[in-house]
């Protein structure tokens, strides 16, 4: 199982006991770098065992601090331990401990997710969560990605790989433009890219002119103008999205990728035969 580990510390007033005494026939040997915290006045207990690591807790000067030691003992990590689905399970050790007994001893995470400082910390984390999945991590790529908007700023939108010279691409804005973008049905985030020479320089004077999509629509009409072909032209944006293309192993035109009214990413190879279902597919924005 995948686990998922925080370093977010916590730091909180609270009153403490030693370690000693807590069902010690169960505590696994403490790593010399913990023990040498203990030297120093420390107090630590142990958590338990959750997905094979042994969890410790030291508090010294009023701070907290987690440890999990990794199955062979060799090392640990510092930090709050969450399961695959961004839940604490630290939070839920504590809990577990305060049952065991020792008075006020971990009181301060035990206590409800609606502390405000426990509250701040999953608040947190659960950013870090945010893109758990690998379609959602993908998502975030290309919202990030150089994209050049066409059509109506608050209309649903979907994102479109595209290479300047693709008869595909062209096919697929052309059912867009009339039916779907000159109404503001739909909004349209280009992602250029080029896969020759002349059409990576298309692409980055595409995504540099203030002018991109009444150049792009006289490009569909054929005028060879609209996209000069200079060597000359600093590419560095779209080999960023070339990249992206590579790392998601994308390796068609156009490429599209919507989020769709149940949250989940969809993708479409090619050109799109279904765009009222798409369209239909689209939350409102």
């Amino acid at each position: 199982m995948k686990l998922f580990l925080s370093v977010l510390l916590l730091s909180f007033t609270v009153f403490v006991i030693p370690s000693t005494g807590w069902a010690q026939g169960n505590v696994p040997t403490m790593p010399e770098a913990l023990k040498l915290l203990e030297e120093r006045g420390a107090q630590s207990r142990y958590l338990g065992k959750k997905h094979g690591l042994d969890g410790w807790i030291t508090i010294f000067q009023g701070q907290e601090q987690y440890y999990y030691v990794t199955p062979d003992g060799k090392g640990f990590v510092m930090g709050l331990l969450f399961d695959k689905e961004g839940e604490m399970v630290t939070l839920q050790q504590v809990r577990d401990l305060q049952k065991q007994g020792g008075g006020d001893i971990l009181d301060f995470l035990a206590a409800d997710k609606e502390r405000p400082d426990l509250k701040t910390a999953v608040q947190k984390t659960d950013e870090v969560f945010d893109y758990k999945s690998p379609a959602e991590r993908m998502f975030a790529d290309i919202e990030n990605s150089n994209w050049i908007q066409f059509g109506d700023a608050a209309a649903p939108v979907i994102y479109s790989f595209m290479d300047p010279q693709c008869s595909h691409c062209h096919s697929f804005m052309r059912d867009l433009k009339e039916s779907y973008l000159d109404k503001g049905l739909i909004q349209v985030r280009m992602v250029p890219v080029g896969f020759r020479e002349e059409t990576l320089a298309q692409a980055a004077f595409l995504l540099a002119t203030p002018d991109a999509q009444e150049r792009f629509y006289n490009h569909l009409e054929g005028d060879e103008a609209a996209l000069p072909i200079d060597s000359g032209t600093n590419t560095q944006g779209i080999q960023k999205n070339l990249a992206l293309m590579q790392a998601w192993k994308f390796n068609v035109t156009p490429m599209t990728i919507y989020r769709g009214k149940d949250g989940k990413v969809k993708i479409i190879r090619g050109r799109a035969g279904n765009l009222p279902d798409i369209l239909a597919d689209l939350p409102a924005s």
